[in-house]
């Protein structure tokens, strides 16, 4: 199964997208049960969990939350507990970068090109996000810090300018990037602003806080103990995990989040090359991707 755009998507394509996506989804959940690790649903995947037990019927992808200690857990110990045959865990490094501040568990066997990343010779394949949440440390000069290092991180990680972050931010960045024009030093810079705005433990302070999915989350704080422990809700054909205080989160970031949007905005929001849900990324190289 295949198609090209989002905009005139059948309703069978784009579920059996969402059902590829469930795919991966109980695989992490597999290896983060197997391993320890907690992991959360996340942004829209955690309200179709509650108002739909599944996906929002237009939603194109899944998130989840990690926090960062057992997120960084998972990227050292992925190629060592999963079948790397079927999945591969991607993650912006100093070889590679997928214009994306947060990681994906990506089927090998897929095809999903974004429009933003179709020039560049990385792994393509249908995905799930996973986002690492950090500690806000209690005094204020860390914090300052925190923040300017999670300005830094985004713009060099993410190395594109974002569409729909507003004009001022669009123009920001755009400057920011033409500064350091070196693939290298942008490395060096993110590199260790990530470092420095995630260095803070569960014991540093007593708010949590979303350091990279755009500017309003940065200055977001989230209480701690929301995320101290899960439950476990019906999501689609499983059970999976969300934070035990995900009611007062979804609240906070969407208000009434039972309550339908409006029509004009339930549509899948990514843009695409193309999506191929049967042939791996790799046998498209150079047609939709890599030119």
């Amino acid at each position: 199964m295949e198609f090209f755009s989002f905009d005139d998507i059948t309703p069978d394509k784009l579920r059996a997208l969402q059902l590829k996506e469930l795919e991966i989804l109980c695989y992490l959940k597999k290896i983060c049960f197997e391993n320890e690790l907690t992991f959360f649903l996340a942004g829209g995947t955690l309200i179709g969990a509650k108002r739909e037990g599944g996906f929002i019927p237009w939603d194109d992808d899944i998130d989840c939350f990690m926090l960062r200690e057992d997120y960084e857990i998972l990227t050292r110990k992925w190629n060592e507990i999963a079948d790397t045959r079927l999945y591969s865990l991607c993650r912006t490094n100093k070889t590679e970068n997928y214009h994306h501040t947060a990681m994906s568990i990506k089927a090998n066997n897929t095809t999903f090109i974004n429009t933003h990343s179709q020039d560049v010779d990385i792994n393509h394949g249908v995905s799930i996000d996973i986002i690492p949440i950090d500690i806000a440390p209690r005094y204020k000069l860390g914090r300052i810090k925190q923040i300017l290092c999670a300005f830094i991180f985004s713009v060099y990680n993410a190395q594109r300018i974002p569409n729909n972050k507003g004009k001022f931010l669009k123009l920001l960045t755009g400057i920011a990037l033409a500064m350091v024009p070196s693939k290298k030093l942008r490395y060096l810079l993110w590199s260790k602003s990530e470092k420095e705005m995630s260095k803070w433990t569960l014991e540093d302070g007593d708010y949590l806080v979303e350091l990279v999915t755009g500017p309003k989350a940065i200055f977001r704080l989230l209480e701690k103990k929301w995320f101290l422990d899960v439950s476990m809700v019906p999501f689609e054909t499983d059970f999976m995990p969300v934070a035990i205080g995900h009611e007062e989160y979804l609240s906070l970031i969407f208000g009434d989040y039972m309550k339908l949007p409006p029509e004009n905005e339930r549509y899948p929001k990514h843009d695409i090359v193309y999506v191929n849900l049967n042939e791996p990324y790799k046998k498209f190289k150079g047609v939709y991707y890599n030119k």
